[in-house]
């Protein structure tokens, strides 16, 4: 958290109301002073803003003890120089409700470089499991991170939630558009297939998505994507890397799914997954029009192609598969699958946000056993990595020694990077469950972790006003609007006849279970 520039304090009553805002920002005015003074003796004065603000905050180069080590530093030198100002003024440590207003310019960037990680991405993607990268987070990593997380949250971003919509449970926009229309441009990846998932069981009455009319389908939701990276990203990252992004809990069909506890044997050894998130991604069904094919076959027929026409042009490929909550333990089926089947794959990767537990012990030593390098990212308060089994787990792992070896016992698969809400001075103190596991919560974490005992990232620059996109976790201090990501007007447009109306989508927005080959060119 930065700190505020001192000001003189004429007035008892001034300094009574900063003393007061001080203490409901979680600290005081006497530990800043103390701080700041401390930071420039012994500084004596000769500091940038950037070794500064790195005293106070906790970062430190120390413990980086594997060869990313002696990679580039946190921000470029253009970030950092002071050009002259006095150190007060640049000591402002946390963002205010004056830095949501556009002022061109001066605002704060939300994008951190880019660097050139060729030579080091498969330590980045989990070759030595993460050892010495995640406490503290190094930067690398920390954006690669971050770049899959806004994958994943591309798929909640784009799907039609509205009941009243024709096309309630489909992408907003068709694949050609969807990193455009959610400004995901900028990480060089382009959408090549999107998968669609069967999620129609029998629920009570009252479990049911509510809906008016006929629909593009009363069978499937749309449920992720497939996106490669183009050839200056490729060049950039050191291989080829095809994504596959899963959309986590939405429909309450799915809801129903995910609370099964069920295991079923996906494999031999004994290997067994939730029987619900395999339902899931294996389903399909002859009289559906979207899932004659199960999201399971599609995703693999789309990363075999892929796989084909660049391992035909000699270039390594990876495989990263990423997604949140359900999506998180939808990619981990994805990976078991790709890896069981997929031999030429030079790499597979999972970094999931918030994922439960999905099989038993024998299917994370398979996963472990066929090289898979997962990495979970978690939020400590939230509930939903500690499910399915969150009772029986906790139970048996009183009498690990009796029952490490049983079929039907729950295991996280992976390296694990535990996030705190508490460490952000820009959340809220509350109890929210729902807000726990938002996804745009474990982002700015993510953004702003450096390690298990350091203070959050001064120089975080995510934007911040996203963790309110459909929460009400940020503080009121800055004055964000809670869930204002939604659909203007709630879909309702004025015409050229002056009536509201619901507008036609795009033909090329229409979901079509027939979508046209894509044409394999990533030159951009």
């Amino acid at each position: 958290m930065e700190l505020l520039p001192s000001k003189k304090v004429t007035s008892g009553k001034m300094r009574r109301g900063k003393t007061k805002r001080a203490r409901k920002s979680g600290f005081s005015w006497s530990a800043i002073k103390k701080a700041l003074s401390s930071a420039m003796k012994k500084h004596h004065l000769h500091m940038t803003c950037a070794s500064s603000l790195k005293q106070l905050s906790g970062i430190s180069d120390g413990g980086m003890v594997t060869p990313l080590r002696q990679l580039q530093s946190e921000e470029p030198k253009k970030h950092v120089s002071h050009g002259g100002k006095s150190l007060e003024s640049l000591m402002r440590v946390a963002y205010t409700a004056g830095d949501f207003i556009d002022r061109g310019n001066h605002m704060t960037p939300t994008r951190s470089p880019r660097e050139h990680i060729s030579a080091k991405w498969r330590e980045i993607h989990g070759q030595f499991n993460w050892e010495s990268l995640l406490d503290p987070l190094h930067p690398w990593l920390r954006r690669e991170i971050v770049k899959y997380g806004e994958f994943s949250q591309a798929t909640y971003d784009a799907f039609d939630y509205d009941s009243f919509s024709d096309f309630c449970g489909s992408c907003r926009y068709n694949r050609h558009k969807l990193f455009d229309e959610l400004h995901l441009t900028k990480h060089g990846y382009k959408v090549t297939k999107y998968i669609y998932a069967m999620t129609n069981i029998d629920v009570p009455s009252w479990f049911e998505r509510p809906n008016t009319g006929e629909t593009w389908s009363k069978d499937s939701n749309w449920m992720g994507y497939v996106a490669v990276s183009s050839d200056n990203e490729s060049q950039r990252i050191g291989r080829r890397d095809i994504v596959v992004a899963w959309r986590g809990t939405v429909a309450p069909s799915e809801w129903f799914l995910d609370m099964k506890a069920s295991l079923e044997q996906i494999g031999e050894g004994g290997v067994k997954v939730e029987s619900g998130f395999h339902s899931i991604y294996a389903s399909k069904s002859e009289s559906t029009r979207y899932n004659k094919l199960s999201a399971s076959e599609q995703v693999m027929e789309a990363v075999k192609r892929l796989l084909e026409f660049f391992k035909g042009r000699g270039e390594e490929v990876s495989l990263t598969v990423t997604g949140h909550s359900l999506g998180g333990a939808l990619a981990l089926l994805n990976a078991y699958e790709a890896a069981s089947s997929l031999p030429d794959l030079d790499h597979i990767s999972v970094i999931s946000f918030g994922a439960p537990r999905v099989g038993n012990i024998a299917f994370r030593d398979k996963m472990n056993e066929m090289g898979v390098k997962i990495l979970r990212v978690v939020v400590k308060q939230d509930i939903v990595p500690k499910l399915p089994g969150i009772i029986c787990n906790k139970i048996l792992r009183q009498i690990h020694a009796l029952t490490r070896r049983l079929k039907w016992v729950y295991r996280h698969v992976g390296s694990e990077l535990k996030l705190d809400m508490s460490l952000s001075p820009y959340l809220k103190r509350e109890f929210d469950l729902l807000g726990f596991h938002n996804l745009e919560i474990y982002l700015h974490l993510t953004d702003g972790y450096v390690g298990k005992r350091l203070k959050f990232r001064w120089n975080a620059r995510r934007d911040l006003a996203l963790v309110n996109k459909s929460s009400d976790m940020l503080i009121e201090e800055l004055r964000i609007p809670e869930c204002w990501y939604q659909v203007p007007n709630k879909g309702l447009v004025f015409n050229s006849h002056g009536r509201w109306v619901k507008p036609c989508r795009d033909q090329q927005d229409i979901p079509s279970p027939f979508g046209e080959a894509p044409k394999l060119d990533f030159t951009a």
